[in-house]
């Protein structure tokens, strides 16, 4: 009787911890299921967020203007004008380049002459490149413009250049050093030693060059060409000035003719000896061809009488 009792409550604890088994399995599938499936959503959420992003960007730089570089170039200017006065046209060219912070490069005048009676002058002077055109103005109005023109030439493509194989060099040459540092035979030293000192010999120069088309491209050049309106010759003195010079001159030319005499008479003087010698001399030798010469001719008497 009591082992029929015990059986019942023995099977029923069985099925009970079964079916919680059962229920804990299923609970913890569920939970790795549901687990597993988190990442490919947030995958996929991250992978759209990145796409409109990227969209977005896109959109934006196809909105955006591309950004050029500015061209680099060396400006060359000249000008002619006609001024009153050379000289103070050249004080005022000289206040303008103060003024612009410019230099003065060049200087030729040229004074009048008989087949050129007008006064000229060049003069070149260098300027910061923002400053061409209110140079050219201000230059202009110094007097009365005949020609004008600029030229300019594009270095960009130089300036790029040059710097890159200066970028290219410095490059080689850090890596010689390295490569030096690490040689051991002198051999080996002595031909890295070489080629690094004609890597920075070409550095030296692309840099030279470098730096002459930069200060090229920053400052520009002009050329200025003045000529005076009117002949620079001196008018014509008065009558009585001119009487004045006449007199002077004739008065000088009188003394300086006085003095070539008296100075010639001194010289006279000095070699008369000599020349009363020669005299002397000159006198016996001509009276005696007279007395000693055959007579070559005869009279009409003599021939009569033979």
């Amino acid at each position: 009787m009591y082992a029929s009792t015990k059986l019942p409550r023995t099977s029923a604890l069985f099925i009970s911890a079964l079916l919680g088994g059962v229920i804990f399995t299923s609970c913890a599938s569920s939970h790795q299921s549901g687990n597993q499936a988190l990442p490919p959503i947030a995958a996929n959420g991250a992978v759209n967020q990145l796409s409109d992003r990227e969209n977005s960007l896109s959109q934006k730089a196809e909105a955006a203007p591309i950004a050029r570089s500015r061209p680099q170039l060396i400006k060359k200017a000249a000008i002619s004008l006609t001024v009153n006065s050379v000289d103070r046209t050249i004080d005022a060219v000289s206040q303008i380049i103060n003024q612009q912070q410019g230099d003065l490069i060049g200087l030729k005048q040229q004074q009048p002459k008989n087949d050129n009676p007008r006064y000229t002058a060049t003069i070149q002077l260098r300027i910061p490149e923002n400053r061409l055109e209110p140079t050219l103005e201000q230059l202009a109005k110094l007097g009365t413009v005949n020609s004008r023109n600029i030229t300019a030439e594009d270095v960009g493509d130089r300036l790029v250049d040059f710097q890159a194989r200066l970028t290219n060099l410095q490059k080689t040459e850090a890596n010689l050093q390295k490569i030096m540092d690490r040689a051991g035979s002198v051999r080996d030293v002595l031909s890295v030693a070489q080629e690094l000192s004609n890597v920075r010999q070409t550095i030296e120069q692309i840099d030279a060059q470098l730096k002459s088309l930069q200060n090229q491209v920053a400052y520009s050049t002009i050329t200025l060409n003045l000529e005076a309106a009117v002949s620079s010759t001196s008018p014509q003195p008065a009558f009585g000035l001119q009487v004045q010079e006449t007199w002077n001159n004739s008065t000088h030319s009188l003394r300086a003719f006085s003095v070539g005499l008296l100075k010639l008479g001194i010289w006279l003087i000095v070699y008369s000896p000599y020349l009363l010698i020669f005299a002397a001399l000159v006198y016996g030798f001509s009276r005696w061809r007279r007395t000693h010469s055959p007579r070559l001719t005869q009279t009409p008497e003599s021939t009569s009488s033979d």
